[in-house]
């Protein structure tokens, strides 16, 4: 179907959204010429995450627009509407934090991360990497001025009156000149001109040094050093006075990685650094980041600098900000040092990849050299986990060449009455290379099971049965349920809990037994639901699934009203099960 539907794509600008077996749409594209677009996705070998994303297309549909413009900001409402899988996701809660300086009668000085809930006509300086960088500048101003700290005026002065860092805004009145005057200084300190307040606290420095009152010298001396390291960070100025955001980008088959410069009059005050999987073209990544950028909480400057692949003017026309491409001068240089330090971010992660996955190469070969197993590269790891006999389950993890290959992890739920150790590694065994055998699947190089002579016995059984000869050991633990040698072939192996071994096995060891606990407590919440449901008139099996298929938990029901019962069930049986609860 997907063939016929190619031929079919007109040339024309709009969106496109891919679809996997369920019909869920798991991807969202925007593009000049849709066929000429869709069709790579189809006629060229791919790797990582875009392998990932077309191994899972099943389906696609598209929507003609217009323009490249009106494309991007159907993309850009499609993503928030449907939050595909395989779209990059600026996360809602990754806002930076600004500084605040209220426009009240007695201003404060605040930081504040929804910076579109600010009040009405107060000054917003920003944004800063986190919010200590911002509470650090705020608790300074607020030594040096005594603004009001108080979110209500109290009925008598507090401990910043006392330590000086509020002038009594309760019990004095203060003039509008004197808010007025220290408001001014503190907006041209926070706009990056810092040279007027440095020479008052200079002047209070040495005032304060020939009055030999040292203990206030040295504080104005600490708080010269504060501004010195909060300066350092603003190491570039355009000479003026303009507010702008510099991005950049590298690239490679795999990931794009982006620098954001943040300009702050004119000076650079802070960097955001994001690096993520490439499934699409640099340009249009890039664009969809950009917009996104400004659609997640961040305050658009007077001017943004996008590299040449960049359309500015769809990009402006979108978000109403002056976008250009400078070719010369000191902005060209801001734009060079944002590509440059994304290319630095984007060798540092294809390095430690590389690094790792060497690592990873060694350990899984050394532990085939441990047991004298040649090229070991897939090894299938078992758990298992009960409560007194009931809600049996295992867990199989697999690791490829020493890393995790999350796809291939199976969980089993286990049928048999007999849930001892034996009897369930028995079942889980067969059950695993029976199917094996009748799908012609890829084999392991070698089985570990997490336990000791029980289960290496209750395995070895099954795969005699099943007439497969893979090598299997166990993982015997310490006091403390860690790793501390391989049983295999009858033998005990201790190992250096320092190796690269020790550290694979721990890492096997952890992800089967965390996998199949998760598992283990999502099978008895469950059980217990409907344990609960059987109590109730008029539920019964198809009921139970129904509920469990609509809410997912017995605190979810709980809460459901009739209405929202009754959608699913006859009212007369979700007035029923509101009255049990009612009752508990």
């Amino acid at each position: 179907m997907i063939k016929e539907k190619l031929q079919l794509l007109p040339h024309l600008p709009g969106c496109y959204l891919m679809k996997n077996n369920k019909g869920t749409i798991i991807y969202v594209g925007k593009a000049k010429d849709l066929k000429k677009r869709v069709v790579t996705y189809f006629n060229r070998e791919h790797t990582g995450k875009t392998k990932a994303l077309v191994e899972n297309i099943v389906d696609f549909e598209y929507i003609v627009t217009k323009t490249e413009e009106e494309a991007l900001i159907l993309e850009l409402n499609l993503i928030k509407k449907h939050n595909p899988k395989y779209n990059i996701m600026l996360r809602d809660d990754k806002t930076y934090p600004y500084i605040e300086l209220t426009n009240e009668q007695y201003p404060r000085l605040l930081v504040v991360r929804d910076h579109l809930r600010r009040k009405k006509n107060s000054r917003l300086f920003g944004p800063y990497p986190n919010a200590y960088a911002a509470r650090k500048i705020v608790n300074m101003l607020n030594r040096i001025y005594p603004l009001r700290k108080c979110r209500t005026i109290p009925s008598k002065e507090c401990l910043y009156y006392h330590i000086k860092q509020c002038a009594g805004y309760c019990i004095h009145k203060i003039d509008n000149k004197t808010i007025k005057n220290m408001t001014d200084e503190i907006i041209k300190f926070l706009k990056g001109n810092e040279d007027g307040l440095i020479k008052s606290i200079e002047s209070e420095m040495y005032k304060a040094s020939d009055n030999l009152n040292f203990e206030r010298a040295s504080e104005m001396k600490a708080l010269l050093d504060d501004i010195a390291v909060i300066s350092k960070k603003q190491l570039i100025d355009l000479n003026d006075s303009v507010d702008r955001d510099v991005f950049g980008y590298a690239s490679d088959n795999n990931y794009i990685a982006i620098q954001v410069f943040h300009i702050r009059s004119g000076k650079l005050v802070e960097r955001d650094s994001t690096l993520y999987p490439l499934l699409d073209l640099d340009e249009e990544a890039l664009t969809y980041y950009i917009c996104s950028f400004y659609d997640s909480n961040n305050l658009k400057p007077k001017e943004i600098l996008v590299p040449d692949i960049i359309n500015s003017k769809l990009v402006s026309d979108v978000l109403g900000i002056k976008t250009i491409t400078p070719q010369r001068g000191k902005k060209r240089q801001l734009l060079d040092m944002a590509m440059k330090n994304a290319r630095i971010g984007l060798d540092e992660k294809v390095e430690l990849e590389n690094r790792n996955e060497e690592r990873n190469y060694k350990a899984s070969r050394a532990l085939g050299e441990l047991l004298s197993i040649d090229n070991l590269s897939r090894v299938e790891i078992f758990d298992n986990s009960h409560l007194f006999g009931t809600f049996s389950v295992s867990g199989m993890v697999v690791f490829i060449d020493g890393k995790p290959a999350k796809r291939e992890y199976r969980k089993f739920k286990i049928t048999s009455d007999k849930a001892d150790d034996f009897n369930l590694m028995k079942e889980v065994i067969y059950r695993r290379y029976h199917r094996v055998l009748m799908e012609k699947l890829e084999a392991p190089d070698l089985i570990v099971v997490d336990g000791g002579k029980i289960q290496i016995e209750a395995a070895s059984r099954m795969l005699d049965m099943l007439e497969m000869d893979i090598p299997i050991c166990g993982l015997k633990k310490n006091e403390k349920h860690k790793t501390k040698a391989l049983l295999y072939k009858g033998k005990e192996i201790p190992i250096d809990p320092h190796s690269s071994v020790f550290h694979l096995l721990e890492r096997m060891q952890n992800e089967v037994h965390n996998f199949t606990i998760r598992y283990h407590k999502d099978i008895r919440s469950k059980g217990a639901l409907e344990s609960v449901l059987d109590n109730i008139a008029g539920v019964g099996e198809k009921r139970k699934k129904a509920l469990l298929k609509k809410f997912g938990s017995l605190n979810k029901i709980k809460e459901a009203s009739v209405e929202e019962l009754s959608a699913i069930l006859p009212r007369r049986v979700a007035e029923e099960i509101v009255i049990f609860f009612q009752k508990q």
